[in-house]
This record gives structure tokens, sequence and C-alpha cells, in this order.
């Protein structure tokens, strides 16, 4: 179930709603679920409540993001679970319950899911991961009006990103910047810092 997941989790990704609900479905074949560990079910379930999303299915969508976080609570740390799975747990729910949130137009309930996201999340070994969950968290904000607050959010992002190589990464920036395009020339000096200093971390990250 768990190379289904991750091929449905990559269409999200790429816009193909339709493709990633059925590979979604499909990684939640009866005997699979049942199967699995509860923290193994609450990632399965949480990239179905996505692509639920991505569908337009909101009330199947908050139901399986309440599943996912039912089936996190019951996970334990006695070491049942696959290494495949071990790096799961609530930074990670909170994350993609933000990304499902968002895609379904509840900005503010995303927005406290990835505050949540961070607040958990264990930096030193998920950086990168650290790094794109503040910048979409800077996204939001940006979004929601609160310019200086995502400016905020965005320079932390930068400052993680150091020393960081990853494709995810560069493209948080770039998303980034492409945000803050309208407020150039306005003479807001925390775009243009936070531009300049963007520009700097693209030059360098893979």
């Amino acid at each position: 179930g768990h190379i289904l997941r991750a091929m449905a989790h990559q269409a999200v990704d790429l816009g193909h709603p339709r493709h990633a609900l059925a590979l979604a479905d499909a990684s939640l074949e009866q005997r699979r679920y049942t199967r699995a560990t509860p923290r193994e079910r609450a990632l399965l379930g949480v990239v179905h409540a996505r692509s639920l999303a991505a569908a337009g299915r909101k009330p199947e969508a908050l139901a399986a993001l309440l599943r996912a976080e039912n089936d996190l609570a019951d996970a334990t740390t006695t070491g049942e679970d696959p290494g495949r799975v071990w790096f799961f747990g609530e930074a990670s729910l909170a994350h993609e319950t933000a990304c499902t949130l968002r895609d379904l137009g509840d900005l503010q309930a995303a927005e406290r899911e990835f505050r949540r996201s961070v607040r958990t999340r264990r930096t030193q070994e998920f950086t990168r991961t650290h790094a794109v969950t503040l910048g979409y968290l800077g996204a939001l904000q940006a979004r929601q009006g609160a310019l200086e607050a995502a400016c905020t959010t965005w320079t932390r992002a930068l400052e993680t990103m150091d020393g960081v190589q990853s494709g995810r990464a560069r493209d948080t920036v770039i998303h980034m910047r492409r945000m803050l395009t309208p407020f150039r020339g306005r003479g807001i000096s925390a775009v243009t810092d936070l531009d300049t200093r963007a520009r700097e971390v693209l030059a360098r990250v893979g």
C-alpha cells in the first residue's frame, strides 16, 4: 500500500486529482489497511484525505482527516511499526492535514495545523521538511493579507535552509519570490530584505 500511497501523494502534487484518488483508494484496500499498524493507517489515511480534497470531496476529506488523527493517537512507540513509517508523527500529520485544509479553502484552520507542525517538528532530524512547512505557512499568511507575518515566517524558512540541498526547498523559495512580486518597488523594507535573501538562497540550494 505504501508504494501506491507515495504515488498518490505525487499525483496530488502534480495536479492530477482523479489519478491521485484512484491510487489512494487502492492503497486502502481492505487487507492492506486492516493489517497495518495504527501509524501506517494514519499515513495512508492522511494521503487519502489529501487526494479527496484535491478531487473536491470535502466531507469525505474531513472524515478521512479525523480517522487519521485517531489512528495516530493509537500508535505506540514499542517498535511494532515497519521502518518505512518511522518518520511519521504529529508534525508530519499536522503538515499533511494543513495541506488538505488549505486545498479545501479553510486557510485559518490550515494555518493552525502548519503552526502545530512547526511547533512539534524535530528540526535537526527533518530540516528540509521543516523549512518547507515554514514556507507553506508564510504563503498562507500572505494569502490572508498578513504580509509582515509572512515575511517573518519566510525569513525563518530561509534561515532553516542553510546547508540544505533540496528541490522542494528550491521550489518553496521560487514560490515565495513569486508571491512577493506585487509588493516589490513599494519601499517595504521587509520585502526588499527578504527578496534579496531569497535570491542568495536560490543561488546555493540544489
